[in-house]
């Protein structure tokens, strides 16, 4: 079983490489898998790869669903 979390893009180091909010612990992204990621924009995280960019509204959905299950999610303000 895979395990990809909704993460908020916080800044971008790189032409490849972004800082993410995964549960308020900032993290390492390889981005070498998409196009015109921006700060503020959500990616699905897998095993450090950013795999795809996702709607915010969804986004939001999906973290507020981990949250009622008390699992720690990215800042989303």
């Amino acid at each position: 079983m895979c395990l990809a979390l909704p993460a908020k893009v916080l800044q971008l180091d790189g032409p490849d490489l972004c800082t993410v909010d995964l549960g308020g612990v900032r993290q390492k992204v390889n981005l070498g898998l998409l196009d015109d990621v921006k700060v503020g924009d959500f990616v699905i995280i897998h095993v450090g790869y950013a795999l795809t960019k996702m709607d915010p509204i969804e986004a939001e959905k999906t973290l507020a669903l981990l949250r009622q299950e008390g699992q720690p999610t990215p800042a989303t303000a």
